[in-house]
C-alpha cells in the first residue's frame, strides 16, 4: 500500500470508477450484452414473483425460497448494474464516498444472504426427500421466517464490519477505482494505511462462511442422494432427482463464478485486469438472469403456469 508523507488525511468526497480498464473506447459495446441480461434477470425474477403469489399451489416452502432468491436478484442487479450502464453510455464515473460504500454493503450482503438461501433450499430438499412425511410438520411458516430472518441478519451482521472498516481507512492517494463497481478488495487497496485486517477479515468470510454453506449443501445432499438411489425403481430415483437438479443448476451457477473470480484476483497476477472486472461483473449478472430461466425451464409446476398465462393472452 502507498503511505502519505502527510500526517492529517482528508477522504475524497468522491471516488472514480474506472470501467473496465484497458476497454474503455469499447464501452458501449461491452454493455450491449450487459443491458439484455439486466433486462432478463429483471423480467424473469418479477415473473416468478408473480407466478408464486398468484398461484395457490406453489404457497410451499420450496417456492418461498425461490421468491426469496429472487428479491435478493434483483436487489443485487440494481444496485449494481444501472451504474454501470450509466458508465458505459454516459461516462458518469463519479460516486459519492458514502454511496461507495453503501454498495459494496449491499453487494457483499446480498451475495451472503443469497449463499445462505441456497443453505436453506439444500435443507428444504433433504427434508422433502429424507423426511416426506415430516415436512409439514417441520417446515411451518413460523420456521420458515425465522430461517429467512437468520439469512438476512446473518449478512448484515457479518459484512457490516466489513464495510464499517474499509470506511474509516484513510484515502490520501489515488481516487479511480479500477472496477464498474465498489467491491471491497479494489476499494480498500485504494488506502494509505496498511489493510490487513480488512483482508483478513474478507478473506476469513470468503472461507469460514462461504465455506460452511458449500460443506452444508454437500452433506445434504449426500443424504439425499443415499435416500434417491435406496429408492426401489428407476423411474422414482429420476422423478425425485429431478425436483433437485434445478437447485444444484443454480448452485452451481452462484458458487463457480464467484469462486474462479476470487482466485483470479487474489492468486494469478498475469491475467489482465480486465479479465477479472468483466468476469466480477457476470457473477453479478449471470445469476440474477439464469436462476429463474433454471427454475421456470425445470420446475414443472412454475413451466406450466407460466404457459398457461402465455396461451391466456395469446388467445
Amino acid at each position: 500500500m502507498s503511505h502519505s508523507n502527510t500526517t492529517v488525511f482528508t477522504n475524497p468526497s468522491t471516488f472514480i470508477l474506472q470501467g473496465v480498464p484497458g476497454l474503455e473506447t469499447a464501452h458501449v459495446w461491452i454493455s450491449i450484452p450487459f443491458l439484455i441480461m439486466y433486462i432478463i434477470a429483471i423480467l424473469g425474477n418479477v415473473t416468478i414473483l408473480f407466478i408464486v403469489k398468484t398461484e395457490p399451489s406453489l404457497h410451499e416452502p420450496m417456492y418461498y425460497f425461490l421468491c426469496m432468491l429472487a428479491v435478493t436478484d434483483l436487489v443485487l442487479s440494481t444496485c449494481t448494474i444501472p451504474k454501470m450502464l450509466w458508465i458505459f453510455y454516459f461516462n458518469s464515473r463519479e460516486i459519492n464516498f458514502d454511496s461507495c460504500f453503501a454498495q459494496m454493503f449491499f453487494i457483499h450482503s446480498i451475495f451472503m444472504t443469497e449463499s445462505g438461501i441456497f443453505v436453506t433450499m439444500a435443507v428444504d430438499r433433504y427434508v422433502a426427500i429424507c423426511n416426506p412425511l415430516r415436512y409439514s410438520t417441520i417446515l411451518t411458516n413460523h420456521v420458515l421466517t425465522n430461517s429467512a430472518l437468520a439469512v438476512v441478519l446473518r449478512g448484515v451482521i457479518l459484512i457490516l464490519p466489513v464495510v464499517l472498516l474499509a470506511r474509516q481507512w484513510p484515502y490520501c492517494g489515488t481516487i479511480i477505482i479500477p472496477n464498474t463497481q465498489c467491491l471491497h478488495i479494489t476499494v480498500v487497496s485504494l488506502a494509505c494505511a496498511d489493510i490487513h485486517i480488512s483482508s483478513y477479515y474478507g478473506l476469513f468470510l470468503t472461507i469460514c462462511v462461504y465455506g460452511v454453506d458449500v460443506l452444508f449443501i454437500a452433506v445434504s445432499y449426500g443424504y439425499i442422494l443415499r435416500a434417491i438411489f435406496r429408492l426401489p425403481t428407476k423411474d422414482a430415483r429420476l422423478k425425485t432427482f429431478g425436483t433437485c437438479g434445478s437447485h444444484l443448476c443454480a448452485i452451481l451457477v452462484f458458487y463457480v463464478p464467484a469462486l474462479l473470480s476470487s482466485l483470479l484476483f487474489r492468486y494469478v497476477q498475469n491475467v489482465p485486469l480486465y479479465v477479472i472486472v468483466l468476469m466480477t461483473n457476470m457473477c453479478l449478472l449471470v445469476t440474477p438472469m439464469l436462476n429463474p430461466i433454471i427454475y421456470g425451464v425445470r420446475t414443472k409446476q412454475i413451466r406450466d403456469r407460466l404457459l398457461g398465462l402465455v396461451t391466456q393472452k395469446g388467445s
